[in-house]
């Protein structure tokens, strides 16, 4: 067998090279592995946040959507599995199903098949996933699935099928990688004025949703140098995407710059599978000559036998021109909304995320708030000394502690309270679900902690402090990461027997209407 792959090896027919028989096999891979990531931590956190007991129940959030709209109308707007079963068991055993068929498309094997399961799988947990599933990833892996779907054959679910790779597919992760780069350039510029005086990199790594434990390097390298900084960002969101479907140097290049700018921020931050997700589809403007020389031997061999056994599908291709077609059709919106001075950012311009609008960090704070819940057996919270803060998995809490390396995984109540640290709990009214299930010493909500202060009882009040956090210098005397000052009561002390959090849950529907 060896000496076959050998001589398999030896045969490269110059058409070879400038196809995409190995670029599909690595783009697959990859999502394959954003696909795992994406769907394992929806096993974990997807019953304590929309669950039946969770902290925004889907079941509640179907039926609001349906008050207006008969069954149809809103399945449409939201297509999800769960309008058909909400359970919490269900709401486990789409994930798991969804972990198994990622993990066997990262080992090798996919088919349309199999990518059109993982699709609608995680569709249904984005649409019926509410504020927790509102990043701009989310809708950018859908969009990056669904293409594909047809990238493959669909029911050859052979690493290297008989089917060749078609390169209008590839064309179409081009120019999503060319809709990701520019939308994210140009709300910078319309933007937070930061990004146009060369200062955002002051603040950006220190006020990220969730550093890492190579975020404060960043944040005190020299001015000059972060300036700089903001200068290659434009280089490479502004500038590289015109090149994408240049002749091969040029797509070699921007394909590198964008998937080494991505690189970085992975390395200086933990922006869940984001990142990641971004640089799959640079990986398109690379064709099989870059990758022979990357992947181990026996992958070209494979590849080179399956070119030459290859056979074209009449099917396959009318299918992939109608969706070539499909996808310009939906992309006048997306490139109507790049040319807009109002710019919208992470937005679906139709129920499917067949295309979408992208765009990060068109703002950057100034400042870290952070909302901690603290708890306290004391029978009078005002001169309370005994309160116990609440741990978080990666967002901070504890200044002593160096925030860990989380990501591609997402831990989706630390990002919210990122968020709501910048607002009040009217703006993020889960908060006060939160509150009262920590009253209750709830497990579902405790799961989305890295601890509990209270592990033999509840507290007998929960209440929020607001602080602001900035990075501590590096060599500190106090050997802490960060400085915090309390800024005040985020949400004063409350209690089970707290009247006005109990009407507050009842007008929600989260607690019952007439408790026993």
């Amino acid at each position: 067998m060896d000496a076959r792959v050998k001589n398999m090896a030896s045969v490269r027919p110059p058409a070879a090279l400038d196809r995409y028989w190995l670029t599909r096999y690595v783009l697959l891979r990859w999502l394959g592995f954003v696909y795992l990531v994406a769907f394992y931590a929806a096993a974990r956190q997807l019953v304590p946040l929309i669950g039946q007991d969770g902290l925004t129940p889907v079941s509640i959030f179907f039926r609001l959507v349906q008050q207006d709209h008969d069954f149809w109308t809103a399945f449409y707007d939201l297509p999800s599995l769960f309008w058909l079963n909400n359970s919490d068991a269900w709401l486990q055993v789409v994930p798991w199903i969804g972990v198994i068929l990622s993990f066997i498309v990262l080992i090798g094997y996919a088919n349309g098949l199999i990518m059109t399961v993982l699709w609608v799988l995680y569709m249904s947990i984005v649409n019926a996933g509410q504020e927790w599933y509102s990043y701009g990833w989310e809708i950018q892996l859908l969009e990056t699935g669904f293409l594909a779907i047809f990238l493959c054959p669909l029911f050859d679910a052979r690493p290297f099928p008989a089917r060749p790779t078609p390169y209008p597919v590839i064309l179409l992760f081009r120019w999503l990688i060319v809709r990701i780069m520019l939308g994210s350039a140009l709300i910078k510029l319309r933007g937070d004025t930061c990004w146009t005086d060369w200062t955002a990199l002051y603040y950006f790594f220190e006020t990220q949703p969730l550093p890492n434990p190579v975020s404060r390097w960043f944040h005190f390298l020299p001015h000059p140098l972060l300036q700089f900084g903001v200068f290659l960002t434009f280089v490479v969101e502004l500038g590289a995407p015109w090149f994408v479907f240049w002749p091969r140097w040029g797509r070699y290049i921007a394909g590198g710059l964008i998937a080494g700018f991505q690189s970085t921020l992975i390395i200086s931050g933990n922006f869940a599978f984001f990142n990641w997700m971004t640089i799959l589809p640079a990986l398109a403007c690379f064709d099989d000559r870059v990758w022979r020389w990357v992947l181990p031997l026996r992958f070209t061999a494979w590849a080179e036998r399956a070119q030459l056994q290859s056979r074209p599908c009449r099917p396959m291709s009318i299918t992939v021109w109608v969706v070539v077609v499909l996808i310009a059709i939906f992309s006048i919106e997306p490139v109507l909304n790049l040319l807009s001075p109002d710019q919208a950012m992470n937005t679906s311009y139709d129920p499917l995320h067949l295309v979408n609008a992208y765009g990060a960090f068109g703002t950057v704070g100034r400042d870290r708030p952070v909302i901690i819940f603290e708890g306290s057996d004391s029978s009078d919270p005002d001169t309370a000394t005994d309160w116990k803060e609440y741990p978080y998995v990666a967002s901070p809490w504890d200044p002593a502690l160096t925030p860990p390396q989380i990501a591609p995984y997402q831990p989706r109540l630390d990002w919210s309270v990122w968020f709501a640290a910048m607002a009040t709990w009217r703006d993020y009214p889960w908060t006060l679900n939160f509150v009262w299930k920590l009253l209750h010493n709830d497990p579902g909500a405790l799961s989305l902690l890295a601890g509990n202060p209270f592990p033999d009882h509840p507290p007998k009040y929960v209440r929020i402090v607001l602080y602001n956090y900035r990075f501590a210098k590096p060599g500190n005397p106090e050997h802490v990461y960060w400085i915090r000052e309390r800024q005040g009561l985020w949400l004063p002390p409350v209690s089970l027997d707290n009247r006005d959090i109990q009407q507050i849950l009842r007008a929600e529907q989260l607690i019952p209407a007439n408790p026993q």
